[in-house]
């Protein structure tokens, strides 16, 4: 009996101690780590898989040491929509307070934090982990406490735990080092981010001026881009509430709308509706699946929490874009147009990247730590590939259009010259006809009537015999005269006459005639090298009258015996020359006719020919023009 009572009290004091050691082994001394320290393998886990824990039977449950779970990387997917409960005991073993930051992990959309007290009841203590992830706990002189965390983790694929403490004074610092440990990643990240930035006002300022659509939805599908990549480097590290709320929910969803914007653009871009009325369809309802699709993970993850049901429809969602980015090659490849190549090689690269990343997520034994073998950097550069590529084809388009512009905008202005030019030609062509008219009758009517007038006057005379009447005289030469300035009208306006060699040709005719039986020899002379061009009707009078006047000055004032016109040829002109063997001009003395020379003068001016007159052996008049075309650009400007 006494044996039997021995034994007893023996394994009564045996298992108490070993329970003393057991609660002891599961306690951290926070005064004897420095800066961090890991509490993992001190922590008791309890899953709620069936949503039946309360605090009232949390302390009844069996509760497992985290390593029985033996989690290498991440926790099991079947965790991420239950509640997970951690519980540690921490104390303070020195006279001084104290001050420590639980850490469990970035991984984590809520944190609440209960500490155990001596009756089995909790106090909930302050949620201060909302904005970082960090949440303080407070210890007095020699104070020891026991807690339970109850954790939900952010909804997405690949969560972890990193149970840690930190000292206050370590905190920043370990903030610091946590966030920039993967300082080539964020430099890569946010050099990215600063590229599309720029996209975004590229495309802006192009709708501004343009007002084009396509513009706009490039400039939303950047701005999706741009928040999935930006904070995609900037909560790659970070804790609390938002950067939950992103990885869970918000770089999904703007993937999804920049892909719904994306089709928007193309649809513009390509023009589909009018070029591709099929392709058109598809890529409508395609629009449709995805907005429906991006509302239905909207509801699951606010309203439910079935994290199964959500990464299905995420992953079909992924396949649907990749299947999108897919046919864009294909029809790149069997449609020959430029635009669609352009559509076509960003969704190929951004594909071939997209594989890659996968790779690296899925295959074993990958090494970690380097830019080369971050999943996200590649799928990061390849949007960012693919969006330079839309740039491009939209820049291309964009010329095109301002050429295809310019050159509308050239086929109307120069039809509209067109219609003026034939507009001012009718006119012309209008005055001309009506100055033929004007010069026929005056052919028909006046000059029959002026030379009726010569004739009778002539008949009057012979029959005076010797007796002579002035006044016959007087009429019979005004008739004369009359009837040779008719015939010069009647040969300007007519546009029958409108060409150089008409023009020399009436010239000498009127030289010749001119000077008949008046003891003066006249000769003119034309090259046979002289070219042929139009000479209007208004240079023909002005150049005809300088040279009536010259000649009459000739007969008048010259006391000359001979007179030549030379219409010739040379290098960069084309002269005629009045030179006659008289007794030359006297410059000091030319009132007699002065008013002549001035009114020759202003008419080669108003033709735009140049007139000299000089002594040399008599009187030298010379007429020229200093370009061979002279005559011709001035016919074509009246």
């Amino acid at each position: 009996m006494r044996k039997l009572l021995c034994i007893l009290i023996f394994s009564f004091f045996y298992a108490c101690a070993t329970g003393q050691s057991i609660a002891d082994s599961l306690t951290t001394d926070v005064t004897l780590f420095k800066d961090v320290y890991s509490i993992a393998d001190k922590c008791e886990v309890l899953v709620d898989s069936i949503g039946t824990v309360t605090l009232d039977n949390i302390l009844q449950q069996q509760w497992k040491n985290l390593s029985w779970y033996k989690i290498k990387n991440y926790i099991p997917s079947a965790w991420i929509d239950k509640t997970v409960y951690i519980k540690f005991t921490l104390q303070n073993s020195s006279s001084t307070q104290d001050t420590i930051y639980f850490y469990p992990g970035n991984s984590f959309r809520s944190i609440s934090l209960y500490k155990i007290l001596p009756a089995g009841s909790f106090l909930k203590l302050a949620d201060e982990s909302k904005e970082d992830g960090f949440q303080p706990i407070y210890f007095s002189a020699y104070d020891k406490k026991s807690f339970i965390t109850e954790l939900h983790f952010t909804k997405r694929k690949f969560n972890a735990f990193a149970l840690e403490i930190i000292k206050k004074k370590y905190l920043p610092r370990y903030q610091k080092i946590l966030y920039t440990s993967n300082y080539n990643d964020l430099v890569i990240g946010y050099l990215l981010s600063g590229l599309l930035l720029m996209m975004i006002f590229f495309n802006g300022a192009n709708f501004n001026l343009s007002r084009k659509k396509e513009f706009l939805y490039n400039c939303l599908y950047v701005i999706c881009m741009f928040i999935l990549i930006y904070f995609n480097t900037y909560t790659g590290k970070r804790s609390g509430i938002f950067s939950s709320f992103f990885m869970g929910y918000l770089a999904f969803a703007m993937l999804v709308a920049g892909t719904i914007f994306y089709i928007a653009f193309t649809r513009k871009f390509l023009n589909t509706a009018t070029n591709y009325p099929g392709l058109h369809k598809i890529f409508y309802y395609e629009e449709r699946l995805l907005l429906m699709l991006l509302t239905a993970f909207s509801y699951i993850y606010f309203f439910t929490n079935n994290f199964w049901l959500q990464n299905i429809l995420e992953n079909s969602t992924k396949i649907i874009c990749l299947a999108i980015g897919i046919l864009y090659i294909i029809i790149g490849i069997k449609q020959k147009n430029r635009l669609i190549n352009y559509l076509a090689m960003g969704n190929a690269i951004l594909i071939f990247f997209s594989i890659i990343s996968f790779l690296l997520i899925v295959l074993p034994g990958r090494k970690t730590g380097g830019i080369f073998t971050n999943a996200l950097i590649y799928f990061e550069l390849g949007i960012v590939c693919e969006l330079i590529f839309f740039l491009l084809g939209l820049t291309y388009k964009n010329r095109v259009e301002l050429i295809d512009t310019i050159k509308e905008q050239e086929a109307m202005k120069l039809a509209a010259e067109k219609q003026i030019f034939e507009s001012k030609l009718a006119v012309l062509n209008a005055q001309q006809e009506e100055r033929n008219r004007i010069s026929a009758d005056m052919h028909d009517d006046l000059g029959a009537g002026v030379t009726a007038i010569r004739l009778f006057s002539e008949l009057a005379k012979s029959r005076l015999g010797k007796e002579t009447v002035p006044e016959i005289e007087k009429i019979s030469s005004s008739a004369n005269e009359l009837l040779n300035n008719m015939n010069a009208i009647i040969w300007t306006m007519n546009s029958s006459n409108d060409s150089f060699g008409n023009m020399a040709a009436y010239i000498r005719s009127y030289a010749i005639e001119y000077f008949e039986n008046t003891g003066i020899r006249c000769t003119v002379k034309i090259s046979a090298d002289l070219p042929e061009f139009v000479v209007n009707g208004e240079i023909r009078r002005h150049i005809f009258l300088v040279v009536k006047e010259a000649l009459n000055n000739v007969l008048k004032h010259a006391k000359a015996t001979e007179v030549s016109l030379v219409f010739k040829k040379e290098t960069d002109r084309i002269s005629l020359y009045i030179q006659d063997n008289g007794v030359g001009i006297d410059f000091d003395n030319i009132r007699s006719f002065g008013n002549g020379l001035k009114n020759m003068k202003q008419r080669m001016i108003k033709s735009g020919l140049e007139f000299s007159i000089e002594n040399k052996n008599g009187t030298l008049v010379t007429l020229y023009s200093t370009v061979a075309s002279q005559f011709f650009i001035n016919s074509s400007r009246q």
